[in-house]
């Protein structure tokens, strides 16, 4: 027996506590005596208790015992439970007295056969299982955790694993470290399962990606335990589609067994094998999936409705499919691109294509290796604005003249209205438009920035851009704030830009509101056209004063724009630059150089059409150009961009620019080569899904390779299983651009995946399908390479044993642990504590009679004692009170009768013969002066002796009477 504290630090609190008695001793001066002692006694003892529960103060006993917790792995692989039940009992038999056992069951989950106790077994042969454990997956650490904490609450002891190591789920290593650092060896039985007459198939595959049409091999990986004969069947979406008898071989083998894509779309193959004899039929069916592509689909983007005849006609010949649509139209889902071969833009201005769009249309062709094909027109390439845009990065041509000195000199004034209103992303978007002007200048050209709100404000005076980081720097401490007056600011810039030396001169004016004042500005305006300058103007929003915007620019011989997409002003005002150069369309009749793009020059063998006109533009370095002009410009240019591949034609397909080329037979195949070039050479999905099975739950982790793209958090995964059942899971953010969740209790099988954005009701909005395989569990597998080394390192990190099967006697064949077996006593500490306080209080706060109370405590006690003696113990009572009345007697006698010291016999006994012969006689007086005698008092003559005096002994029968009376 022992005590233990739990919490040493809380013995500290005895200093303050030795502080604390001495100040209540000292303070506590209402109460006195013996009630003050017993009330710091209380206060004293209270306190101590605290501390006692605060340092957790226990009370202890050392036991020597042997406690075991026997792990059984109850999984498929086992099948194992009658040997595992002898073995229990046999070595329960052999215990020793005082053993405790407890038996856990584990496969994919653990359960508690018998709690630990010394009843384990009804001394049978044989242990009896009870519970049922899910068979299919085979954890070992549950098995031991639970084990673990059932030996922690008794103490400490051992776990003994049966078991062939074989895990599938879990992690048995890990687990074992962590009972090592609890004290808790794990002592194994490395259990060999017997051999089954049994095939499975290992694995089943498929390309993932087929054409329509295309001849393609079924792969398949078959493991046997013996020679034997089997049938091998395929199924395609549930439909068998081949029988064929194999002969199979002990260990591995494989198969090849070819197939045909016909339908496009997302398909699920199924292998199953048929074996005389197999006993096992869980892994006989093995799983795979395709995608079969159909006809290539292609993407026109029109500037111009009905502009696109010629190109649907040629993509029509050549039976590829396409879709057409106006710029506006194109999607704001990355995925949504990913579903075409290529896409056309035909003589679409950059200035009608939003910022995500723009976006998404470089990154398929980079990331996706969906194709690109710019064609050629008065709204395309630099004239469309597509300066420092992403399609410009994946088009093999620079936007601007790069090297070319025949461009005019540029005297450009940007007029930005800065009021409160464009405070909202809009001026940023304005400051970017500007700063993407002024690098497509060049340094000969002058620039000027006038910012207004109430009043105008150069920001920039019209200055050469021989230092364009100065400039680009002033325009960037723009700030918004008051309010719109457009006049004054526009007659600013005009006087501006009067002393201005350009060849060529222009204005662009960028607002979102309405003048304060409305002067005519007809006069401004015919001043503009005197001087041979322009003026263009741009609404942002439904807040621009559209009306006034659109006169001024036509009456200024400029263009009127109107966006609701901010995102739009850097190409707005790049195409307004590279317009006013004039430059870059080239129009003269010419017939087209064949250059580079060899494996193209089966297109030109009969020769090629002229052309009257195209957009200039400069090739890059890394392009392949097929067709030049006679000044060296691309009209036909190609290269590679990232995954996918672009080509440019900066001529047109309506016949405005080339009319012999629309007009010769040869060019429907032309344009469907230089589109098919761009086809993906493989086919990309934007979402890559994998899978990562763990026991029963299998995680299902999506990455998006456009990164977070448009869906954010929102997105979503439709699954589809073997069944038709379909469900919809939330995927959950884990980083940027990948998602996961977790799908429990799977069924093996080909899982179709719609991902995307969840609509109302159970549907994905805009998604793209792909799909996953979950197999057969691994608990089926024949092969088991590493399940003796399993075993083997958990008894090693934990300090255990090896048993064997043929001893069981073994189990409990170990030294027995001492260990501490505590007593909880808080609760009757508080208890204690409780009632301490309540009689503190009493002691305190009751003004009580407490010495009284004491003596009457103490008399009801003797009274209680002399009711149980009886009549022996009133006699003896009454002899004992003469005796001691006789002696007071005696006493007084000697204190009156001075020196005579005569023994109280003989005083009274002369007394007694005093009395006698004089009844009535006077005391005699001694020299001395006191009395010699006393009524009721023994009387000593001279020679010593003492006499009874009639009175005393009268009064003595008298109080004795009294007494006995009263005892009655």
């Amino acid at each position: 027996m022992g005590i233990q504290v739990e919490a040493p630090w809380a013995l500290t609190l005895l200093l303050p506590w030795l502080f604390y008695m001495a100040w209540i001793i000292r303070t506590t001066i209402r109460l006195k005596g013996g009630r003050k002692i017993a009330a710091i006694t209380l206060r004293g003892i209270i306190t101590l208790l605290l501390i006692a529960i605060v340092a957790q103060v226990q009370p202890f006993v050392i036991e020597r015992q042997r406690s075991v917790v026997i792990v059984a792995d109850r999984s498929a692989s086992m099948q194992a439970d009658k040997q595992i039940g002898e073995w229990i009992a046999k070595g329960w038999a052999a215990r020793h007295d005082g053993d405790t056992a407890g038996v856990v069951s584990t496969g994919l989950n653990a359960a508690v056969e018998r709690s630990i106790s010394n009843e384990l077994t009804e001394e049978s042969a044989s242990f009896a299982f009870r519970t049922t454990v899910n068979d299919r997956f085979t954890d070992l650490s549950g098995g031991l955790q639970l084990a673990a904490a059932m030996l922690q609450k008794e103490g400490g002891g051992r776990v003994v694993l049966l078991s062939d190591g074989a895990e599938n789920a879990g992690d048995a290593r890990r687990q074992a470290r962590l009972l090592a650092n609890a004290g808790i060896a794990v002592d194994v039985v490395e259990m060999q399962t017997e051999p089954k007459s049994d095939a499975a198939i290992e694995s089943l595959d498929v390309p993932a990606m087929l054409k329509q049409g295309e001849t393609f091999p079924f792969e398949i990986a078959i493991a046997s335990a013996a020679s034997q004969q089997a049938e091998l069947r395929l199924f395609a979406d549930n439909e068998e589609i081949s029988v064929t008898q194999v002969q199979l071989e002990k260990g591995d083998n494989r198969f090849v067994l070819n197939s045909i894509a016909v339908e496009p779309g997302y398909h699920r193959f199924r292998a199953e094998l048929y074996a005389a004899g197999d006993e096992q039929a869980a892994n006989n069916t093995a799983y795979a999936f395709s995608r079969v592509a159909g006809p290539p689909h292609v993407l026109i983007v029109e500037g111009q409705p009905q502009s696109s005849a010629n190109v649907e006609a040629a993509l029509s010949a050549s039976f590829i499919g396409h879709t057409t649509i106006m710029p506006e139209q194109l999607s704001v889902e990355l995925a949504e691109y990913a579903s075409y071969d290529s896409i056309i833009l035909n003589n679409v201005p950059a200035t009608r294509i939003a910022e995500k769009p723009m976006e998404w249309l470089g990154k398929a062709v980079s990331d996706y290796g969906v194709g690109l094909v710019m064609l050629g027109g008065e709204d395309s390439f630099g004239l469309g604005g597509y300066f420092k845009t992403p399609v410009e990065r994946a088009l093999p041509v620079y936007m601007d003249l790069q090297g070319k000195r025949q461009i005019p000199s540029l005297g450009l004034v940007l007029v930005i209205d800065r009021s409160g209103s464009m405070s909202d992303g809009k001026l940023e978007l304005a400051k970017e438009a500007a700063i993407r002007t002024i690098e497509l200048m060049r340094d000969a050209d002058t620039v000027g920035v006038v910012a207004f709100d109430s009043a105008p404000w150069w920001v920039v005076e019209p200055e050469k851009l021989s230092n364009r980081d100065s400039i680009i720097e002033r325009i960037q401490g723009i700030q918004s704030e008051g309010g719109t007056e457009i006049y004054n600011a526009l007659k600013a810039g005009y006087e501006g830009l009067l002393e201005v030396d350009a060849q060529r001169k222009h204005m662009i004016l960028l607002t979102d509101g309405q003048s304060a004042t409305n002067p005519g500005y007809e006069a401004l305006t015919d001043a503009i056209v005197d001087d041979q300058m322009t003026l263009s103007t741009v609404a942002v929003g439904d807040g621009a004063d559209q009306v006034l915007l659109e006169r001024l620019a036509k009456a200024a011989k400029g263009r009127f724009y109107f966006t609701k997409d901010q995102s739009t002003l850097p190409a707005i005002f790049s195409r307004e630059t590279v317009m006013m150069s004039r430059t870059y369309i080239v129009e003269q009749n010419f017939t087209p150089a064949i250059a580079q793009a060899s494996d193209w020059s089966k297109l030109w063998s009969g020769g090629v059409p002229t052309v009257n006109a195209y957009i200039a533009a400069s090739a890059k370095e890394a392009a392949e150009v097929a067709l030049l002009t006679p000044d060296g410009d691309p009209l036909l240019a190609r290269w590679q961009y990232g995954s996918g591949r672009s080509v440019a034609w900066t001529t047109d397909v309506t016949g405005k620019w080339a009319r012999e080329w629309v007009q010769w037979p040869s060019f429907p195949n032309v344009l469907t080569e230089w589109v098919k070039w761009t086809f993906p050479q493989f086919v990309n999905n934007p979402y890559s899904i994998t899978t990562e099975q763990d026991g029963g739950q299998a995680t299902l982790k999506v990455r998006s390779e456009a990164g977070a793209g448009s869906f954010g958090s929102a997105l979503s995964a439709g699954i589809e299983d073997e069944s038709g059942s379909y469900t919809i899971r939330r995927l959950m953010p884990t980083g940027p651009g990948e998602y996961e969740t977790s799908l429990q209790a799977t069924e093996p099988g080909v899982y179709l995946t719609q991902i995307g954005r969840q609509a109302v009701g159970n549907a994905i909005e805009g998604g793209t399908t792909s799909a996953f395989v979950i197999p057969y569990s691994p608990e089926y597998r024949l092969s088991n390479t590493d399940g003796a080394e399993t075993m083997a390192q958990i008894a090693a990190t934990t300090g255990g044993r090896k048993l064997l099967m043929d001893n069981p006697q073994a189990l409990f064949q170990f030294e027995p642990l001492e260990a501490r077996r505590t007593v909880d006593i808080t609760n009757k500490l508080l208890l204690a504590i409780l009632l301490l306080w309540l009689a503190d209080i009493a002691l305190r706060r009751l003004s009580l009679p407490y010495g009284r109370l004491l003596e009457w405590a103490g008399k009801i006690f003797k009274l209680r004692n002399g009711r149980r003696s009886g009549q022996a113990l009133d006699a003896s009572a009454s002899a004992s009170a003469v005796t001691r009345l006789r002696k007071r007697a005696s006493e007084a006698s000697r204190f009156y009768g001075g020196n005579d010291t005569g023994s109280a016999a003989h005083q009274t006994n002369e007394a007694q013969k005093e009395n006698a012969a004089n009844p009535v006689k006077p005391a005699a007086t001694s020299s001395a002066g006191h009395s010699s005698a006393s009524t009721g008092h023994a009387v000593v003559d001279r020679s010593g002796r003492a006499e009874q005096d009639p009175a005393a002994d009268g009064t003595i029968n008298r109080l004795l009477a009294a007494k006995n009376k009263n005892r009655r």
